[in-house]
Formats: structure tokens, sequence, C-alpha cells
């Protein structure tokens, strides 16, 4: 390959993978644009082109240390440059190393970043088969305060479980996802992630109370009722009914199609409570009024409703 394909004006690399004319080059052909690559790559270290091909160069040699030069030089500060590097020993039968990678990525993280998840993920995998295991439950412990997600309880729950101390590792992060609550703060996916927690946990009575406490998301009203509809037919059925309002003012097959979740959930909380006549009445209304809707009116009998 001409000197002049790899490099661009000015010696800047193009982004052009040495591998591919590897059989061309041939050892001598690759050790001469080691060079001149490496030389650009000194120049800018911080160059995606320059350091995709030094990346490549090292690939082919199967220079793991080098490889990882590369990638060191300009270290991502969640961390997730170090798991990198460590997955690169993994892979070269390095464990030792790969181990001191992710455990520096995690310590070079600063307090104000949020560690990289797929970091955390592989260092308590590692601390688990290493029988670590309570060193795995403090990860997840600054893992949920850094990042206070329904996953990152789950797997705090899960890590804390291994050894036995989940009911201690449950009170803190319940009163910061209750401070969190009374500030309003919303998860992503909306509503607030305290109802979530709880609702995982198990704990219906606890996450019946916060969600009206809460002002929670309608998904979450969903998952309360569709959780408890069995033991609490009356409360569900209000959530039921709540949700399915709204929908029966629109048109459109997609709203047609989830507003028969909600009727059908109601109709199962009317036999429960007995009121079965009660159900029959409340459909007839939306019928009569919006018998024009021929989808609505198929897709209503095609469910039996």
């Amino acid at each position: 390959m001409p000197r002049g394909h790899l490099l661009g004006d000015l010696d800047d690399l193009t982004g052009i993978d040495p591998l591919d004319y590897e059989d061309v080059l041939g050892a001598q052909g690759m050790a001469r644009v080691k060079e001149p690559a490496a030389a650009a790559w000194r120049r800018n270290r911080t160059g995606w082109a320059e350091k995709y091909v030094m990346e490549r160069l090292a690939k082919a040699d199967g220079d793991v240390d080098g490889w990882g030069a590369v990638h060191a030089a300009v270290l991502a500060p969640d961390g997730s440059t170090h798991l990198a590097v460590a997955r690169e020993r993994d892979t070269a039968g390095r464990p030792d190393e790969a181990l001191r990678w992710a455990e520096r990525g995690r310590e070079e993280t600063p307090d104000d970043v949020t560690p990289d998840i797929a970091l955390i993920d592989c260092l308590c995998d590692r601390y688990a088969r290493a029988n670590r295991l309570r060193g795995a439950v403090a990860l997840r412990r600054v893992q949920f305060a850094a990042r206070r997600s329904p996953i990152a309880y789950q797997r705090l729950r899960t890590a804390a479980r291994t050894v036995g101390c989940r009911q201690a590792e449950r009170e803190q992060p319940l009163v910061l996802l209750r401070a969190d609550a009374g500030q309003r703060q919303r998860s992503w996916y909306g509503g607030p992630v305290l109802v979530d927690a709880l609702l995982d946990d198990g704990d219906v009575d606890a996450a019946w109370g916060s969600a009206a406490e809460t002002r929670a998301h309608d998904r979450q009203w969903l998952a309360l009722a569709d959780r408890t509809r069995a033991v609490r037919p009356a409360d569900a059925l209000g959530v039921y009914r709540r949700l399915a309002g709204p929908l029966m003012k629109q048109t459109g097959n997609a709203v047609y199609e989830q507003l028969t979740g909600p009727l059908l959930s109601m109709r199962d909380c009317h036999h429960r409570l007995g009121t079965d006549d009660e159900f029959t009445a409340y459909l007839a209304a939306p019928r009569a009024g919006h018998k024009r809707k021929r989808n609505l009116m198929r897709l209503l009998d095609q469910r039996g409703l």
C-alpha cells in the first residue's frame, strides 16, 4: 500500500484499516507502515484515525501491551477505557492484569462522574467468581448512590442477598429514594424510582402509599393494579377506569388496542367484586357512543367485550 494511501496531507491518518492490506504488504511492508503511523499518533493521540490505525497495527502483531498503550493515552473519566484494556488482557489470558485495570478504572473515576455500568458489572462478576462477595456489594452500593435507577436497586439487592445482608442494604437506598421522591425527582421514563423499588421488593402496600403520595406515573399505577388486582380489586378498578377514560376519547387502531387492556382488567375486577352488571352498563355507553368506530367495535367483539 503506497504511503499516501495511509497518510493524507500533513501525514494525517485517514482511517484506512492496514489489516486489509496485510497479505499484500507482508511483514516488511507492515513494518514500514508502523513508522509514519506511530509518528502521526504521537503528534495527535486524541485523533480517531491515528488511534484506530495504531490499534489495528497492534492487533496485527498480537501486541496486547501496545494496544493497551494506545488506549491508555487518553482514558475516559468513567472508566470505560480501562474496561476495554481489561477485556483485551483477559482475552489474552492475563486475568490478573485485567482485574487490576478494571479496579484502576473504578478507583480513578472522579467523585462527580458516574462509573461506567459495564465496568461495575465486570468487577462484580470478577469478585463473585473470586468469592469477594462483600466487595461486590460495596460496588453495587456505590453504583446505586451514583445512579438511582430500578436496575441499580435490583443489582444491589441481588448482591446483598448473596452475603445475607439484604435488610441492612435496603434501608439506606430507600432513604435516598424517599428523599428523591419528596423532591419530585423522576426516573428517565417517568415516576419516582421509590415506587418501582417497593413494588420490585414485593412491598405492595408501601408501594400503593408511595404512589399516592408522590404522584406516580401511569405506568407505575398500571403495574400496581396488575400486581394487586386479585387481592385489591376495588383499588385496581379505580386505576383501570382512570386510565381507560382518556383512551375512550381518542381514535386510531393503536389506541383501540391499548384500550382493550384496561377494559379486560376492569371486567376481571368487577367479576371479583361480584358486580358484573356494573361493567356491562359501563361498557354499554361507549359502545353506543362510538358505534361508528368500526375498528373499535370489531376489536371489542374479538376480545369478548
